[in-house]
C-alpha cells in the first residue's frame, strides 16, 4: 500500500494563537473551558457527546501511541492532538498527516481528500467532428 505524506507548512516566525490563546494554554484547558473558544459546529459535536470510537482515539493520542490509524474522518482535532502523526483512511488507503496548529478544531477528513484531481487527456478519434480529419499514424 503506497503511503503519501502531506507537504509541510513553512516555519512560522511568531507563536501560533487561536482566538487569543496560545497552543500550550489550549492544551491545559478542560473541555468545559474549550467550549466557548470552539467554533459552533465543533462545539455542538462535543456537547452532544463523543462516540465510543472517538473517545478511544482521543485516549490513544493522550497515551502517546507511536502509530495511530483511523477511519474516523469526522473526529474534531483537539489541541492535545497537535504535533502528532496520524494515518487517515480516505476510502482507498491510509494517508499520513502531521497535525499542524492551524488544524485545531477542524475535522480529520479535511486533510485526507477522497477524490483526486482529474487530468483529462486529449479527445479520442471520433469524439468530435473535427477529429475526423486528424491523420492516423
Amino acid at each position: 500500500m503506497a503511503k503519501k505524506t502531506q507537504k509541510r507548512l513553512p516555519r512560522r516566525r511568531e507563536e501560533f494563537t487561536y482566538r487569543g490563546f496560545r497552543l500550550d494554554e489550549l492544551r491545559t484547558m478542560g473541555i468545559s473551558e474549550l467550549l466557548p473558544v470552539m467554533p459552533a459546529r465543533a462545539r455542538r459535536k462535543v456537547t452532544r457527546g463523543l462516540t465510543r470510537g472517538e473517545e478511544n482515539l482521543l485516549s490513544r493520542f493522550r497515551s502517546g501511541d507511536a502509530k495511530i490509524r483511523t477511519h474516523l474522518r469526522d473526529m474534531i482535532i483537539m489541541p492535545e492532538m497537535i504535533g502528532k502523526e496520524v494515518e487517515i483512511y480516505n476510502g482507498k488507503e491510509f494517508m499520513k498527516v502531521e497535525l499542524q496548529p492551524e488544524a485545531v478544531f477542524h475535522y480529520l477528513g479535511e486533510f485526507a481528500l477522497t477524490r483526486r484531481k482529474v487530468a483529462h487527456g486529449s479527445a479520442g478519434i471520433g469524439a468530435t467532428r473535427s477529429s475526423k480529419y486528424v491523420p492516423l499514424k
